[in-house]
């Protein structure tokens, strides 16, 4: 009896330190360390007196230099917020594309045939920028349960140059990696779009499914990817350091502010130039729609410096 059980502990460690072993293995393979550690990058919105000081005709150009496409990841399961996301906030994008892991009649789409998130969205992103790599310059990647403001996105990718490679939305770390929050959105240059697509040809670096051992989430695969061309992830925030992109409905973030400090609701919560919101019902959807694009105030005018018309043929604000 005494051997026996010797023997199980004895295997059982081995067994412990095999599986140890692999997973470093596949540790290494996913490629958490080709390049140099960096720091967390900020990347701000510009100032609103700045714009201002542009002339007129700079501002008409800088407007309709902006062309974003808008990759929406969607499951047959999420039909409800599907069909609120294509009536409300996505009319905004200059063109915007429904990927599902599947063919569903009711609604158009662009089948990729896999439910996997991270494949999906390798082919999903592929798809886009070999169709329409010469027509926009930026990628908005998400799922159905985000909320955005397109006109704020706009406004915040206002003097970035898409010839470089930006990779940007709410940053998170997972051990040495900094990553793009799927859950807020996230947003590539089409300079970014191109050094991704390539590395899709590495899959020494960049392999379509994840890890040996456990599956990696498709937003730290991207940025494992990403990572390896030398695209690093870069939080994006307004001018006085709040987060732009958010991973929680309004309601979670103004409960969160209230906790922390009742006096200071508003500042607590969230920018005046939010661009995500996410975790929303298909109702809330219509909500927010309500309160970013129909709702006035009598008698106020914004004056704003710029002016994004949605795309043609849309019957939004």
């Amino acid at each position: 009896m005494i051997s026996e059980g010797s023997s199980f502990f004895r295997g059982l460690l081995i067994g412990g330190v095999f599986c140890v072993f692999v997973t470093f293995i596949g540790h290494i393979k996913m490629g958490h360390e080709p390049a140099a550690p960096h720091e967390h990058h900020h990347l701000h919105a510009p100032n609103k007196d700045e714009v201002l000081k542009l002339s007129e005709d700079e501002r008409v150009e800088m407007s309709h230099s902006i062309r974003v496409y808008c990759i929406i990841l969607v499951m047959p399961k999420h039909l409800a917020l599907w069909a609120a996301v294509r009536e409300t906030w996505s009319k905004h994008c200059d063109k915007v594309d429904f990927y599902s892991s599947e063919e569903v009649k009711a609604f158009e789409s662009i089948s990729v045939d896999t439910s996997d998130m991270w494949a999906m969205m390798r082919r999903s992103v592929k798809i886009a920028y070999e169709n329409h790599k010469m027509e926009y310059n930026w990628y908005f990647v998400c799922q159905p349960s985000v909320f955005a403001v397109i006109e704020n996105l706009k406004y915040f990718l206002l003097k970035k140059d898409p010839s470089q490679p930006y990779y940007l939305g709410h940053t998170t770390k997972s051990g040495d990696l900094d990553y793009v929050d799927i859950n807020g959105g996230i947003v590539l240059s089409v300079e970014s779009m191109k050094r991704l697509i390539s590395v899709f040809n590495e899959p020494e670096n960049c392999p379509e499914t994840g890890g040996l051992i456990w599956k990696v989430s498709e937003d730290k695969q991207l940025a494992i990817c990403l990572k390896y061309k030398g695209v690093l992830a870069e939080n994006a925030e307004d001018s006085v350091g709040k987060d732009v992109f958010n991973t929680k409905s309004v309601g979670s973030l103004i409960k969160e502010a209230m906790a922390n400090d009742p006096q200071k609701v508003v500042e607590g919560c969230c920018s005046d130039m939010a661009i995500t919101f996410s975790g929303l019902s298909a109702n809330n959807m219509q909500v927010m729609m309500y309160g970013v694009y129909r709702l006035r105030a009598y008698g106020h005018s914004y004056n704003d410096a710029l002016v994004f018309m949605p795309p043609a043929n849309s019957n939004n604000d």
